[in-house]
């Protein structure tokens, strides 16, 4: 069934818009970019009827058309331009029922643009324990429009929703709701219009208002008219005061008789009360530090079993190719190649659907919010606004759609300086490094029979990061120069329970992205590396064969021996052996040995292909009879010169803070250049954060070795 509806969804942030969205399609969804530019958007398909579907687009939150970011500037785009492929046909329009007076400064907006609209009032019952009474029917009579009480967290109104989506063709254009032409010079309005067959007056007046700061004109190759409206006395400023006014004076006038509330109200107070101690200048922070240490133990005391079946399965999957298909390239580049690659990522999944599950968790509570609001007092004392906070914190996860956030920051410094140390922060990408290592030389012990070595040596490296950007940002902060002021605007949510079919769907499409994207990369890298870990110069190969097969080796060492002595010779003369051993000198001196500064190579196209490069480089030179998890097989590992262990505490930590600092990530400088337009910054990135991990690597291993 095709969707023959676009339905755009639009309100102020933290009115339960997203909520909503997957409360209609469900996990029927994808990302995708809006034209032009790098900001995701969401869209997703919902069944109305038996014989009807409707393409739903989640616009980003605004305040207002009169944009202060990226984000609002989209919205404004894709409401205004109606060659825009985003443009809808309908638009659902959500609004606080406990915050009606400011969410309906934007529906007046929107409705003057003349596109059917329908109110999902949302938020009702937290209204009605609020003791704020909206006379529905009433207000839906002042306005001219459909209007649908709804509570998108419990799905109760979902359906009436639906319905009235599905009736969109009966829906009347809203009238207007002021004169525009009281608002422009004397004929400009009518001028924009002609020259841009607009129907509507107020999106030509939409045009006027940003002709400079989104270049609507100039990008429509009219400099005639931008430089006519330059010279004419439209003031942007003074006329959005005016509207403003003027469109307050209608929603006031809405509003007298269709909406009670007392002068209290309960939930807002209750929220108060609990930012008293959330937000505190010092319980504040230590709440936000016991959180984190809550979730870092739980990393590793509740994703132990899973991770456990999951190297079970894939040991078995490995040994049954072995066992059942013949022996050969194809059958040890299947098994040794890109199952023990897989193997070495895939097993780190539940530790990061945990990570993903307490992040949905604390954004959908609200509390996230907080951190954002409280952390903004550090961020200033180091040349950035609490706005820097949600790229940072959202570094957590990844840093590509991280960077992509910071569109919101209007500072050009801040936003350069945001983008410049968000890869600091440790992503989901490093977990399974980080806890791979940490297994190896943290003992799994508790402190005091309560604190887990293991989850507070994570947690230490996860501090470590945040740490670093903001110690980062405060030198760029005098790096670069310029002379605008950021400031920091942010309104709390009230606090709730979280939605946990949403922070499920939430972990599910994290979970998704993060197998689907790794694991196109790994199966690539697997293969390649495979085949140079495999083959090497002829002559060399032969003349492994010839000396292991000499009598000095026949009748010293078993036939068990021999092969596996065979294959630790080969692969270190193998193509990939050749490239580690290249480095090996450079690397040398941090601990690391050729077989290291092979991940490391492979794993700038993405830091997690390390673990499935140990897999795939330990599988390669393994014994075939005896197939291991990679970190067995990595405990094991010993130097062939000294006969020491490999991956010892220094080695261990030395590579964990070689992975925390370097920029090992192509999509992230990629998404860096699209976002700065100029090489200048991805390049200084890469450089500045790969000199950082060698210096700190440095310093570890020699001092703790």
């Amino acid at each position: 069934m095709k969707a023959n509806l676009k339905v755009a969804l639009v309100g102020n942030p933290n009115t339960g818009k997203s909520t909503l969205f997957n409360s209609l399609t469900g996990l029927n969804q994808k990302i995708g970019n809006f034209p032009g530019v790098t900001v995701d958007k969401k869209t997703g398909q919902t069944k109305l009827n038996a014989a009807q579907e409707a393409m739903v687009i989640d616009l980003p939150g605004a305040y207002s058309l009169y944009p202060k970011s990226k984000d609002e500037g989209i919205v404004l785009d894709v409401l205004v331009d109606p060659n825009n492929p985003a443009h809808p046909d309908l638009v659902v329009f959500i609004a606080d029922a406990t915050n009606l007076k400011r969410n309906l400064l934007l529906y007046t907006q929107v409705a003057d643009l003349k596109i059917p609209v329908i109110i999902a009032l949302n938020m009702m019952d937290l209204a009605k324990r609020s003791g704020i009474q909206v006379k529905v029917d009433e207000l839906a009579a002042k306005l001219g429009i459909r209007i649908v009480p709804i509570s998108a967290r419990s799905g109760a109104g979902i359906d009436d929703l639906k319905q009235a989506i599905a009736d969109a063709n009966a829906i009347p254009l809203q009238t207007d709701v002021l004169d525009v032409n009281e608002l422009a010079p004397a004929g400009m309005v009518e001028r924009v219009q002609a020259q841009f067959k607009l129907a509507n007056p107020y999106t030509a007046l939409q045009y006027l208002h940003h002709y400079q700061q989104l270049s609507f004109l100039e990008a429509r190759q009219t400099e005639s008219l931008a430089q006519e409206v330059q010279q004419s006395d439209f003031n942007s400023q003074q006329l959005q005061a005016r509207e403003t006014i003027a469109r307050y004076q209608f929603i006031n006038e809405v509003l007298f008789d269709t909406v009670s509330s007392p002068d209290n109200p309960i939930q807002e107070s209750y929220s108060n009360r609990i930012d008293h101690v959330l937000t505190h200048k010092i319980w504040g922070f230590a709440i936000f530090m016991a959180v984190l240490f809550i979730i870092f133990q739980s990393i590793y005391a509740w994703s132990e079993y899973p991770m456990s079946l999951i190297e079970s399965l894939f040991i078995w999957l490995v040994n049954a190719v072995h066992d059942y298909l013949p022996a050969g390239a194809l059958t040890n580049l299947l098994a040794d190649g890109i199952l023990a690659g897989l193997s070495g990522v895939l097993v780190f999944i539940p530790q990061i659907a945990i990570l993903f599950a307490f992040i949905a968790v604390l954004e959908d509570t609200g509390y996230m919010a907080r951190v954002t609001f409280m952390m903004d007092r550090i961020m200033r004392k180091v040349g950035l606004n609490g706005k820097s906070v949600v790229p940072i914190i959202g570094g957590l996860a990844c840093a590509v759609p991280s960077i992509m956030s910071a569109r919101n920051i209007e500072n050009w410094k801040d936003r350069i300086i945001t983008i410049m140390v968000t890869p600091l922060v440790s992503c989901s990408a490093r977990l399974p490094i980080y806890t791979l290592l940490i297994a190896l030389v943290v003992p799994d012990e508790r402190m005091f029979g309560l604190f887990n070595l293991q989850g507070l040596a994570l947690m230490g490296m996860y501090l470590l990061s945040m740490l670093s950007a903001v110690l980062v940002a405060w030198v760029m902060k005098y790096l670069i120069k310029a002379r605008e002021r950021g400031y920091f605007i942010m309104e709390l949510p009230v606090y709730r329970m979280p939605r946990w079919n949403n922070v499920a769907l939430t972990v599910y499409e994290k979970v998704k992205a993060f197998v689907l994207e790794a694991g196109k990369v790994i199966i690539a890298i697997s293969v390649i590396l495979w085949v140079l870990a495999s083959y090497g110069p002829p002559a060399k190969f032969k003349a492994i064969d010839q000396q292991f097969a000499s009598p000095a080796y026949t009748a010293k060492y078993s036939a068990e021996q021999i092969t596996q002595l065979k294959a630790s010779a080969k692969l270190e003369n193998s193509f990939a052996g050749i490239l580690g051993k290249s480095i090996e000198p450079v690397i040398k001196p941090l601990g690391f040995d050729w077989k290291i500064g092979i991940a490391l190579i492979t794993s700038f196209a993405a830091r997690e292909v390390f673990v499935g490069t140990m897999a795939t480089l330990y599988s390669v030179e393994g014994d075939a009879s005896r197939m291991d998890s990679v970190k067995e097989k990595m405990a094991e590992a010993r130097n062939p010169e000294t006969g020491e262990l490999v991956f010892t505490l220094p080695v261990a930590f030395s590579l964990m803070i070689f992975y925390a600092y370097a920029m090992q990530c192509m999509s992230t400088l990629a998404v860096v250049y699209r976002e700065t337009k100029s090489w200048k910054w991805p390049i200084t990135q890469f450089v500045y954060m790969t000199a950082m991990a060698y210096l700190a690597s440095l310093l570890v291993y020699q001092f703790l070795k």
